[in-house]
This record gives C-alpha cells, sequence and structure tokens, in this order.
C-alpha cells in the first residue's frame, strides 16, 4: 500500500495489478462506464482508510463464482492495528445476486521480502510433472517402447 494525498495504490497478490483509488472530491465516474476492476473512491475515517468501488462490469462474478457484479458495490476498510498489521475488513453488496450483504474481516502482515505472483510459487508442481513426463518418455524411449 503507497500513498500521497490524492491517491493510494494497493498492489493486488491475487491478480498482480495495482487498484488506484483517488481519494480527492474528484467526480465518480457515471453509471454508464463499468470497468473490470470498477471506480474506487476512497477517503480516511479518522485512522481507517475507506474505499467504495462501484461499476464492475458484467463479465466479473460478484463474490467468487456468483453473480455478475454490475450492481455491486465493494466496501472496504483499512485500518493498522500495529506497526506490521493492516486490519482488513470488506462487505460486499449486490442486490442482484445476494438477498444480504457479505462481510468479512482479514489480518494483513507485513512481509520483509519480495511479493511473487501467487500462481509461480505454488510448490512448482508443474515445473516438476513436466520434468517427471519428460523422464518417463525419455525411459520409455531408451527402453523401445515409444
Amino acid at each position: 500500500i503507497v500513498h500521497d494525498k490524492d491517491t493510494v495504490v494497493i498492489m493486488i497478490e491475487m491478480s498482480h495489478e495495482a487498484s488506484s483509488v483517488t481519494i480527492t472530491e474528484k467526480a465518480a465516474l457515471s453509471g454508464d462506464v463499468s470497468l473490470w476492476t470498477g471506480d474506487s473512491r476512497g477517503y480516511w475515517d479518522g485512522e481507517a482508510l475507506v474505499v467504495e468501488t462501484r461499476n464492475f462490469n458484467n463479465f466479473t462474478q460478484s463474490f467468487g463464482v456468483y453473480g455478475y457484479a454490475e450492481d455491486k458495490l465493494l466496501t472496504e476498510r483499512f485500518t493498522r492495528t500495529d506497526e506490521f498489521t493492516v486490519e482488513y475488513e470488506f462487505t460486499v453488496e449486490d442486490p442482484s445476486t445476494f438477498k444480504d450483504k457479505i462481510v468479512a474481516m482479514v489480518p494483513m502482515s507485513k512481509v520483509d521480502g519480495l511479493m511473487y505472483e501467487y500462481a509461480c510459487h505454488e510448490g512448482n508442481y508443474g515445473l516438476l510433472n513436466t520434468l517427471r513426463g519428460e523422464r518417463i518418455s525419455e525411459q520409455r524411449e531408451a527402453e523401445g517402447k515409444q
């Protein structure tokens, strides 16, 4: 999370992109403009950064694999609780998909090191299986079974 007086940028590990949040009085996008990650506007509520995101396009699921996000309002609260921890709370409101809102809280801990795209460090099973398949292929070829 990096910010200046007008903008907060949040690097998102899971989808390897940055979310840019306007925290000025700049007007929100009109309702007929929709984006993959929505239109995010933020403000400070005491020590918490509150981000409200609307204007998602209909190609994005509302939550997990459910619904479409056209009518979704995502509200996020980032509250620093100590030197190394931010309490991240989010609320999903999407009346086209859910009868009630979804609320969750996850502590986010500061890491001392590089942030890698999540798919690259999943135990490298893909590489292991690729090499295993090639060794089996080589073995079969050596045995004359191919």
